[in-house]
């Protein structure tokens, strides 16, 4: 009886909310136009105060709000940085707030990768009320010295040297700054040779890793065998594409390092690695299908900020094979307590662990933030509290085969109703990094809106396998061409499958995705009725030739085997055959406006149909877009969709 009865109201809920999906209209453009309005939820070291970031109006600059961790609804201490707009924030005392700050200082960016912003640190009393910023531009914390109430190490990228190797090893400067007098005091100065220093928790140095110039190869040291002297332990040829990366240390054999490394396999997994002898150890975790992406420290950062308690992949979600017991058990309780729980974990916690903030993201929640103090449960509030539940989708992992064999893995985010829906390809940027879909804005807000979208893991995406990552380029670049089809591919599957319209396709990306779109958009065998092109790189050659002097190793197989071999869209545009959006922003400084100018001439030129939408004071990024930009995107595109996509629109 119980069985039946149960049985019952689920089928009564699955109808309710079948009924509410066909009854529901997409949300206003205005919801998803609004950045986070909240993030950041901390504890303070002593469970005493919670601090979180807000931004309070739709156009309005992040403030910082400190409550009681006994009394939300009490009236919070504000902080706020006029005119410098607080990034990030961070407890470094129980009583001392350090924050991330920018600027913009320019109209107009400076070259490739030099933008409108500047950034500053700086630290906020709450007994005292006093605020205090540091006058090195572009520090950045590095460690907040846990056992040490007054002081804490930053380090800055000095001047000068701006080559790919540089930027990718920071030979930054580190300093221990005095929060109170403001005192700095010279620890380490970085150099292309050590340039990426790590402090253990008791601030000493223990790690670090630099470049050999005249053999092209990359070099560790650490300085835990013997605590006076650097010592050399592991090189790596800069001609390798497998990975080694050191994840921290064994507590009880510090000797022992837990590296992620491929080590001869073709997937990433973590292992050990024994600094004395200078070789690798036991495997402790590999995995047949992806990589090993890092490492779940200990969730109590003040009193055991070195201690590993899992290791950590992804696929589906981010998944943990914890090593801690105490940990995992905490983990599974608050997933049974946390609504929606899907990708969650502690962000923060007290230093008698007693009390502690948890942050929960999923396809059914945006990302919203709980404080568990004195044994009460509380939800704090929401990234986007105007988003509910059941009015956003589901998102499903999948796999297909590309033309040629090849497996990919891909998200799929499914809107509420019923297929055959018209479906939208969203490939990632990059090309080559990971992506992991749990909550992504622009596929919820174009599901919300009747769409169907896929996000590919297209061959050279990473997180697969080193196979999977460098068949995009190794015989030769695949842009426009295998990796295209792993896109069209997997839109073609979902027509079979009976999810998508065949007639009801299109592609939206954003820089490399939006050089994609160019790219479909130009393609012979036509399968889509309209692109959307956001930030495009739009000419291959001008985009490599910003770095290309920079490059060597296996970063100069990779991107001139990429960009010098595939498709330049403005080469092709007197074949583009559906009407393209263009979208970029004005001060975009990863790929400046003048690829859609040039590719506007192009078209012109061809007499092709296309809009042109620019975000005025835009970067490249996701923040430094602002409400009115997000507005004016997310109007562009769904008028766009609708009206211009095709004959009839989408």
């Amino acid at each position: 009886m119980k069985i039946i009865k149960g049985l019952a109201v689920v089928l009564a809920m699955i109808v309710a909310t079948q009924v509410i999906a066909k009854e529901a209209k997409p949300y206003p453009l205005d919801y998803w136009a609004l950045r986070d309005v909240i993030s950041n939820v901390s504890i303070s070291p002593d469970g005493k105060h919670l601090a979180l970031l807000k931004i309070p109006t739709k156009d309005g600059d992040p403030i910082i709000e400190v409550y009681p961790a006994g009394d939300l609804e009490a009236e919070p201490y504000r902080i706020n940085s006029d005119p410098m707009e607080i990034q990030q924030f961070f407890w470094l005392s129980n009583d001392v707030i350090g924050m991330q700050l920018r600027q913009k200082v320019r109209d107009k960016i400076e070259g490739f990768n030099e933008g409108v912003y500047e950034y500053l640190l700086a630290s906020v009393d709450i007994k005292r009320k006093k605020l205090k910023k540091y006058d090195q531009a572009g520090a950045e914390l590095d460690h907040p010295l846990p056992n040490n109430d007054r002081r804490i190490i930053f380090s800055y990228l000095p001047g000068g040297e701006k080559s790919r190797i540089a930027a990718a090893f920071r030979p930054r400067t580190y300093y221990e700054l005095d929060l109170k007098s403001g005192a700095k005091k010279l620890l380490l100065r970085g150099k292309l040779a050590m340039g990426q220093v790590e402090f253990d928790e008791d601030g000493n140095p223990w790690l670090a890793r630099g470049f050999d110039v005249a053999k092209g190869e990359y070099v560790w040291y650490e300085r835990i065998t013997d605590k006076k002297r650097w010592t050399e332990f592991k090189r790596m040829s800069e001609d390798s594409f497998e990975t080694f990366s050191v994840q921290g240390f064994d507590t009880q054999k510090p000797n022992i390092f837990f590296v992620t490394a491929n080590n001869g396999n073709d997937k990433v997994g973590l292992w050990e690695f024994d600094v004395k002898a200078k070789k690798f150890g036991e495997l402790v975790y590999l995995r047949t299908d992806v990589d090993v992406s890092g490492v779940r420290k200990h969730s109590n950062s003040w009193e055991n900020r070195d201690q590993i308690s899992g290791v950590v992949y992804a696929e589906k979600n981010v998944e943990v094979e914890y090593f801690d017991e105490v940990e995992m058990a905490t983990q599974r309780q608050l997933e049974q307590v946390i609504p929606n729980a899907h990708y969650l974990r502690i962000n923060s916690r007290s230093r008698d662990g007693a009390s502690m903030t948890i942050y929960n993201v999923g396809p059914r929640d945006p990302g919203s933030y709980y404080l568990l103090h004195k044994g009460k449960l509380t939800k704090v509030g929401s990234r986007q509290p105007l988003l509910e539940p059941e009015k956003l989708a589901d998102v499903r992992y999948i796999k297909y085969k590309s033309r040629d064999g090849r497996t990919i893995p891909a998200y799929l985010t499914v809107p509420n109703g019923e297929p055959p829906f018209p479906a939208i390809v969203l490939p990632h940027g990059g090309p080559f990094v990971s992506e992991l879909v749990i909550y992504d804005e622009w596929a919820q807000f174009l599901a919300n809106n009747g769409y169907l979208v896929l996000q590919p893991q297209y061959r050279g995406s990473k997180g697969l396998g080193l196979d999977h990552y460098t068949s995009a380029f190794k015989d030769g670049g695949q842009g426009g061409y295998k990796m295209q089809d792993d896109k069209d591919d997997g839109m073609l599957y979902l027509v079979e499958q009976g999810l998508a319209e065949k007639d009801r396709l299109a592609m939206f990306g954003w820089s490399y995705g939006g050089y994609a779109a160019l790219v479909a958009a130009a393609r012979e065998k036509q399968i889509y009725q309209c692109v959307i092109a956001g930030a495009a790189v739009s000419d291959n050659q001008m985009q490599v030739n910003y770095y290309r002097d920079r490059l060597r190793g296996a970063g100069k197989i990779e991107q001139l085997g990429m960009w010098d071999d595939s498709i330049s869209p403005i080469e092709q545009a007197e074949n583009v055959n559906v009407p393209i959006l263009l979208i970029h922003g004005s001060v975009d400084q990863r790929v400046p406006p003048e690829h859609a100018e040039r590719y506007r001439k192009a078209l012109d030129k061809s007499g092709k149909v296309y809009k042109y939408v620019e975000l005025d004071g835009a970067d490249h990024f996701s923040n430094t877009l602002f409400y009115d930009h997000q507005k004016t995107l997310y109007q562009s595109m769904i008028s766009y969709l609708q009206e211009d996509c095709g004959e009839g629109g989408l």
